[in-house]
C-alpha cells in the first residue's frame, strides 16, 4: 500500500512538472512586458479593435490605430525615426466587417503577412488577440465558412504573445497554439480585465 502511495504521489509531481513546462498560459496578472509605441490592427475587419483602443485611449497609452496598415508603414515608421515597438494584431473575421472595407479575408491574409513578415524584420514583438470569444468564432455569413479560422492560423502561431478571452478557448483552440510554439498566452475572463491586462503588458 505504501508503495502504491509512493508511486501516486511521483505520477502527481510529474504530472504537476509537465504541465507547468508544457503549459506557458497565465491569468492578466502576468509579468509579460511590451514597448511603446504600439500599433493596433486587424485580421479580419471584426469589432474587436476597437475594445482594444478604447482602453489604451483610457489608460492613456501610446498607440496608434490602423486597421488596413501595410507592411510600408512599418517601414515609414521606422524611417522617420518613430519605429513601432510592439503589434497587436486582433483576430477574428467579420464578412460585414471586410465588406465595408471592400476587402476579402485573402485580402486581409495578404496584408497581414506583410506586416508579419516586416514586424519580425525590425524586431517589433507581435502581440496576437482575440477578444471575442465563441460567438466570434462560431459567426459566419453562411455555413461553412472559416475565415475566422483562417485570421487565426494567419496570426497566433506568428506571435510572441497571446491575449486571449477565456470563452473563446472553450475548445483549446488558443491552448493548443500556445502550447505547439511555446508562445505565453494571456487569459481574461471578463471584457473589462482587458484593461488590466494592457496596463501590466504595457507600464513599466
Amino acid at each position: 500500500m505504501k508503495r502504491l502511495f509512493r508511486l501516486m504521489a511521483g505520477t502527481i509531481i510529474i504530472s504537476s512538472f509537465l504541465l507547468a513546462v508544457f503549459s506557458p498560459v497565465f491569468t492578466q496578472e502576468s509579468s509579460e512586458k511590451a514597448e511603446l509605441p504600439v500599433l493596433v490592427t486587424s485580421c479580419g475587419q471584426s469589432p474587436g479593435p476597437v475594445r482594444i483602443q478604447f482602453f489604451l485611449k483610457r489608460l492613456q497609452i501610446d498607440h496608434v490605430y490602423n486597421l488596413h496598415v501595410a507592411a510600408g508603414d512599418l517601414s515609414a515608421a521606422k524611417e522617420s525615426g518613430a519605429p513601432f515597438k510592439s503589434l497587436i494584431i486582433v483576430t477574428g473575421a467579420s464578412l460585414k466587417g471586410m465588406g465595408a472595407a471592400g476587402v476579402s479575408i485573402k485580402d486581409e491574409l495578404e496584408r497581414i503577412g506583410g506586416v508579419i513578415e516586416e514586424a519580425k524584420r525590425q524586431g517589433i514583438k507581435i502581440i496576437g488577440a482575440h477578444i471575442e470569444g465563441m460567438s466570434r468564432r462560431a459567426q459566419g455569413a453562411a455555413p461553412g465558412d472559416n475565415s475566422d479560422e483562417l485570421s487565426i492560423d494567419a496570426v497566433c502561431p506568428e506571435s510572441q504573445l497571446l491575449i486571449i478571452l477565456k470563452e473563446g478557448d472553450e475548445d483549446g483552440r488558443f491552448t493548443t497554439i500556445s502550447n505547439a510554439n511555446s508562445i505565453p498566452m494571456i487569459v481574461f475572463e471578463k471584457n473589462m480585465e482587458l484593461g488590466d491586462v494592457l496596463r501590466n503588458i504595457f507600464e513599466k
